[in-house]
């Protein structure tokens, strides 16, 4: 997807964002000030189900070889974090009123880049080299919850997620490419970790939540290519911006 896509998918998340929690914010406030508590039954059913739509912003955790600049004069390597988007269902079970585990499987499109920036001619010489990423996620989270005051309830998330990569370049042949790319393995996983609130509304529970995805597996394809030889280790990193809808 293009960075322009990406852009204009970036703000529009936002924009609708601001529009969402302004208006549960305030539809919330107007029930509790007249004393009225939202789907009163909910916490009693151990099952629940849904949709997440989320933006993220993801880039790379990397390790650099200890002299990395032996190839093609290479001078650094940047991170040049990028825009996407989630689409995901929420399928949850309430082991207590408290503790409750949650299954989102859904579609990931990420978005990296890294700039490389070599030395030519004594003048620095720029590269940008993105990785265009769709992911199929299978997440497991812990949810840990306070009671409801009134409508609100504030939560905790922990768990892991096993991933794979729908548009991944790793069986590409390098000598038949126009110029070298980065090649990454299709198979991930990360350490999940977030926070968020839930806001109970007549008809269904709202949720806006935050959470960083920590890659834990080395992902680079060492080709030894101008691109890839400089590093030791490739890892994703993203924080994503959940907008949650259970019934």
């Amino acid at each position: 997807m293009s960075s322009s896509a990406y852009s204009k998918t970036a703000v529009t998340f936002k924009s609708l964002v601001i529009i969402v929690i302004a208006w549960v914010t305030t539809f919330g406030s107007v029930s509790a000030q007249q004393g009225r508590k939202n789907l009163a039954a909910f916490d009693s059913k151990k099952y629940h189900f849904g949709f997440a739509l989320s933006g993220n912003q993801s880039d790379f955790n990397l390790t650099l070889t200890p002299d990395f600049s032996f190839s093609d004069s290479l001078l650094a390597i940047v991170n040049q974090p990028q825009a996407g988007f989630n689409l995901g269902l929420v399928a949850s079970w309430d082991a207590t009123k408290n503790f409750h585990i949650r299954f989102i499987p859904g579609l990931s499109f990420q978005d990296r880049a890294l700039e490389y920036r070599f030395e030519k001619d004594g003048e620095s010489d720029l590269k940008m080299l993105r990785t265009e990423s769709v992911y199929l996620n299978f997440p497991l989270l812990l949810k840990l919850r306070t009671d409801r005051v009134g409508n609100f309830a504030a939560y905790a998330l922990i768990g892991g997620k096993f991933s794979k990569d729908m548009q991944s370049q790793e069986e590409t042949n390098q000598q038949l490419a126009s110029d070298f790319i980065l090649r990454l393995e299709s198979g991930n996983s990360s350490i999940d970790l977030g926070a968020g609130v839930d806001i109970f509304l007549p008809f269904f529970k709202f949720s806006i939540e935050g959470k960083f995805e920590l890659g834990n597996r080395n992902i680079l394809i060492q080709d030894e290519s101008r691109y890839s030889a400089p590093m030791q280790s490739l890892k994703t990193r993203s924080f994503v911006l959940s907008l949650c809808f259970e019934g």
